[in-house]
Order: structure tokens, then C-alpha cells, then sequence
């Protein structure tokens, strides 16, 4: 049965996606990439949105890609998983950011629809006519959970 998903993003109909959260608004798909669940990222609405300090607040691909930078993002060729590192993708429509997903370690990819559900899912299954595609990968190291060896 196709839902209302699937009916704004066709590409995840082949491949499926599980939804990991439900609705929520305080929260949108540029904090969920940036690992923020509490604050609605967005470079348009300084007295409503969270943006990084010192990044212009412009809809550009390069104000978005200086945001994750603050983050410790760097830009990577290419979405393929790489073990001890993370990466996000941002789609962009017409020249203009729309979206961005982040990978987890399963390889798998996450994102927040809007006010709607976290989602996992296939990279490009939400390329189209909404977000548009992937136009940027940034990556950076994962930080290491390991506790330290003890001092002998």
C-alpha cells in the first residue's frame, strides 16, 4: 500500500524506508543531519530559526556547506560508507539547498521530512520533483566511543 510517503518521494517505493520517529516540528531535515533534534535550522528567520554564528543567512549551497563546516564537515567526493567517518548529503532544487540526510553506520541514510517523520532509507530514493538531488557530500572522523586505555 503506497502512503502519503511514498506518494511525495516514488524512489522509496522500490527500495522501502522505516520511519524511526515520529511527527515533530521543533525540528527540521538540516538539524537532523547536524545531530540537533531540538532546534529548527534554517538560514531565513533569525529570530525563529538556529543558524550557525558567522554563516551568512542565505539560501545558498555555500552557506549551508560553511554551516556543516562549523560542524567539522569537510567536502568528500563521493556518498560511499567509509568506517570511522560520518557524512551528510544535501540535495538541492533549481540552485537552491532543500534537504540533507545524514549516513548512519549501517551504511543507511536518515533524514527529517520537514515537520513530518524521521526516515531511513536509500540515499537517492528521495531524489525528484521535492528535493531535487544530491548536490554535496561532506564527511567527518566519527569520534571514538572507545574509553581510554588505563594508565599502566
Amino acid at each position: 500500500m503506497t502512503g502519503p510517503i511514498e506518494l511525495l518521494f516514488p524512489g522509496l517505493i522500490a527500495n522501502g524506508f522505516q520511519v524511526t520517529s515520529p511527527k515533530a516540528d521543533n525540528y527540521n531535515c538540516i538539524a537532523w543531519a547536524a545531530g540537533d533534534s531540538t532546534n529548527w535550522w534554517w538560514p531565513d528567520d533569525p529570530d525563529n530559526t538556529f543558524w550557525p554564528p558567522g554563516i551568512p543567512r542565505v539560501e545558498t549551497l555555500d552557506a549551508f556547506r560553511a554551516a556543516f563546516e562549523t560542524l567539522g564537515y569537510a567536502v568528500c567526493a563521493d556518498e560511499q560508507f567509509e568506517p570511522g567517518h560520518e557524512k551528510i548529503a544535501m540535495f538541492a532544487l533549481a540552485g537552491f539547498p532543500t534537504h540533507a540526510a545524514r549516513q548512519l553506520p549501517n551504511g543507511h541514510w536518515t533524514s527529517k521530512l520537514g515537520p513530518q517523520e524521521d526516515i531511513e532509507h536509500s540515499l537517492h530514493d528521495l531524489t525528484g520533483m521535492v528535493y531535487g538531488s544530491v548536490v554535496l557530500i561532506m564527511k567527518r572522523p566519527v569520534a571514538s566511543t572507545k574509553p581510554a586505555a588505563a594508565a599502566a
